[in-house]
């Protein structure tokens, strides 16, 4: 998580704080697609790697940061 904007948020799912972060995942294939989603420093959680309710994590919390991705990513094409 170290090159990662790392914000702390209380999860009302495990009920502590935790860190969180936007990641990307790639899909395998012959035309590679990003999906961004929000991860957070509890791996044992159910909802890791969803963000699917009740899980409170969504891309609108890294709104900002998710454009700077995509402007970077289009400046490289």
């Amino acid at each position: 998580m170290s090159n990662k904007k790392v914000r702390n948020f209380n999860c009302e799912v495990v009920h502590e704080l935790v860190q969180i972060y936007l990641t990307e995942k790639r899909s395998l294939g012959l035309e590679s697609q990003r999906s961004y989603f929000i991860q957070c420093d509890q791996e044992d959680c159910q909802y890791v790697e969803e963000n699917k309710l009740p899980c409170p994590l969504n891309l609108t919390m890294f709104a900002e940061e998710l454009n700077e991705r995509r402007q970077k990513a289009k400046q490289r094409k």
